[in-house]
């Protein structure tokens, strides 16, 4: 018995120190540019090194994307999480990242984490369920945190001191509000706010600009995405 117990815990420690064994293998992963317009450039910030973005870039975790006036950016920052950036815009990609379970096809992918701050003017973004993994995709500015609670088109916009976002299809939440609030399609939010209900989109020329600019762009993202989906290794 004793011999049994030595092999069983010689095991299990081989198992715990193998990649198979694990409870999954995380590594980072960078976006894909879709199409761009205009003057882009990525790099880092507090160097203030910047390159223009070509088709052929991948931006990373710690990146900051910036547009000039009459500029776009579609990016895929994960499969089923696309967005648009405007002119006069700047978003830091904080997260991108996938586990996966060490084998080496798309059924492996465990987990996939994305998330991004608007720093200044507007994205459009889409999110979709693509596969049987877990997914979280979150969008920050200084004022609310973004997350999706199904499928949905969601417009945010800010200038720093106040943000807006504004709902086309689907459900988006902001948890972290005061109050926590979900933002369902037609209807738009604001912070700082007093109110503590989102409001009626018809109501406010802002968030009806939104509306159209997200239902606009979501046909051209799908398309972009099931292109690149379907070339895809991950």
């Amino acid at each position: 018995m004793r011999f049994v117990s030595f092999s069983s815990a010689l095991a299990l420690c081989f198992c715990l120190s193998a990649n198979g064994c694990s409870k999954g293998i995380t590594r980072a992963t960078a976006a894909t540019v879709f199409f761009v317009k205009g003057n882009v450039i990525f790099g880092n910030a507090e160097r203030n090194n910047f390159q223009p973005v070509t088709s052929k870039s991948k931006i990373h975790a710690g990146d900051t994307v910036r547009t000039s006036d009459g500029a776009s950016l579609n990016l895929a920052l994960m499969p089923g999480a696309f967005v648009q950036l405007s002119g006069n815009s700047e978003i830091k990609i904080e997260d991108l990242r996938l586990t996966k379970d060490g084998n080496e096809t798309a059924r492996g992918v465990l987990d996939r984490r994305a998330s991004i701050r608007l720093n200044r003017g507007r994205i459009v973004s889409l999110f979709t369920h693509s596969d049987g993994s877990a997914s979280d995709f979150g969008v920050a500015t200084g004022q609310v945190t973004l997350r999706p609670d199904s499928d949905c088109l969601f417009s945010v916009w800010t200038d720093g001191a106040t943000s807006r976002v504004t709902c086309g299809r689907g459900e988006v939440s902001a948890p972290d509000a005061q109050p926590p609030m979900k933002i369902v399609a037609g209807y738009f939010s604001q912070w700082p706010t007093p109110s503590k209900e989102p409001v009626s989109a018809i109501t406010d020329a802002g968030a009806q600009l939104d509306v159209k600019a997200a239902l606009d762009v979501e046909p051209e993202l799908l398309d972009q995405a099931a292109g690149w989906q379907n070339r895809r290794v991950f």
